[in-house]
């Protein structure tokens, strides 16, 4: 007997897709006899591996997004799976298109012009944030609702294998790194500009974190910024500098998730790799860039295994700087100038204290 089918649709950034696989675990309870597809780009696939509630993974990938005869083909793919349900979570026109063309009885998505014309339950968004997980959990749970599925909390997760743990272990030890002291991932170089603290703030940072604590640091960043990676190495302390081990560095994204599994903490630009570690239960302290609303994504912030800062946070300690116009133009930088490692240089002591990220002097 074929199983019913429901599709979840979110494209684009690894973040996004980590976190709308909470539809996909709130959907396996409602629907346990269903089968769950999840249409992601190819780039995304390792924070989906190994995920139980994930029966298949539809790939997108560069040929079908960007050629049309290609595109044109992947929609009948979609087509032949005869799906009852899709949950777009995207919703952006290519995928309103894609859950369209499916044919199933059930469609949602947010609440758009184009959305309204093709889909049978457009959701409106909340505008403000009611519980710690934020409005990146609660608008992808509200997707549900035409479901008879009520809001909870659910986290996202990141599954990884014991041979997974296993093998990272061994890197580590052959690059002659301990877990006897504790390892910290340090988010060193934002995915632009505007998203990264600037490097000369950023090395008084780890110095911070270094400075008489029993620690060994690994830089989390890009290929392409390995050489902005290493002025930011450059610009720490000569201590500093001999706790971070510089050359060591993972490019395959799930050996990176296995890596900062092993962390007693991810620390530096808001980003994947934060809610990476979080999926992964690691703690984080996040410095976000000020065109970024916090609120919108700090997940489950509680003031001790999660804690975050932004520029904002410290208005009533800054000069008179009219900070909500800075933001509007998007003059980040000078906003970034005056948000000073000093401000949260305390929180940031509290935070390694509070999970036991000291070592063994």
């Amino acid at each position: 007997m074929t199983k019913n089918k429901i599709l979840v649709i979110q494209k684009k950034r690894i973040g996004d897709v980590l976190t709308s696989t909470i539809l996909l675990e709130a959907l396996r309870e409602k629907f346990p006899e269903y089968e769950l597809h999840y249409l992601i780009y190819e780039n995304s696939v390792a924070v989906v591996e190994n995920n139980p509630f994930v029966d298949k993974i539809i790939i997108m990938n560069e040929k079908d997004r960007k050629n049309k005869l290609g595109f044109f083909k992947f929609l009948f793919q979609i087509r032949k799976e005869n799906y009852e349900i899709v949950v777009d979570a995207y919703g952006k026109p290519n995928s309103v298109i894609l859950g369209w063309f499916s044919g199933a009885k059930k469609t949602i998505t947010f609440d758009k012009i184009y959305s309204k014309l093709l889909y049978t339950h457009p959701i409106k968004r909340n505008q403000t944030s009611f519980s710690n997980a934020t409005k990146a959990i609660e608008h992808r749970m509200r997707l549900l609702s035409p479901l008879g599925i009520d809001f909870k909390v659910i986290k996202p997760k990141i599954f990884i294998t014991e041979n997974e743990i296993s093998t990272a272990k061994s890197k580590l030890e052959k690059a002659g790194i301990t877990l006897s002291k504790p390892l910290v991932m340090i988010s060193a170089i934002g995915s632009n500009d505007s998203k990264t603290y600037p490097i000369a703030y950023m090395a008084k940072v780890i110095d911070t974190i270094a400075d008489e604590n029993d620690i060994q640091i690994l830089f989390n960043y890009f290929p392409f910024q390995k050489e902005e990676a290493r002025q930011l190495y450059l610009l720490c302390t000569p201590e500093t500098q001999a706790k971070i081990n510089f050359d060591f560095y993972e490019d395959n994204l799930r050996d990176f998730l296995a890596i900062t599994s092993l962390c007693k903490a991810l620390i530096g630009n808001e980003g994947g790799a934060t809610n990476m570690a979080k999926a992964l239960n690691i703690p984080t302290f996040t410095i976000f860039s000020p065109l970024v609303i916090k609120n919108d994504w700090n997940m489950f912030e509680d003031g001790k295994q999660n804690i975050s800062v932004h520029v904002k946070d410290f208005e009533s300690k800054l000069p008179s700087t009219a900070i909500d116009d800075l933001i509007k133009t998007k003059e980040y930088k000078k906003l970034q100038s005056v948000f000073t490692p000093e401000l949260f240089e305390d929180q940031l002591i509290n935070f390694i204290t509070l999970n036991d990220i000291k070592g063994c002097k």
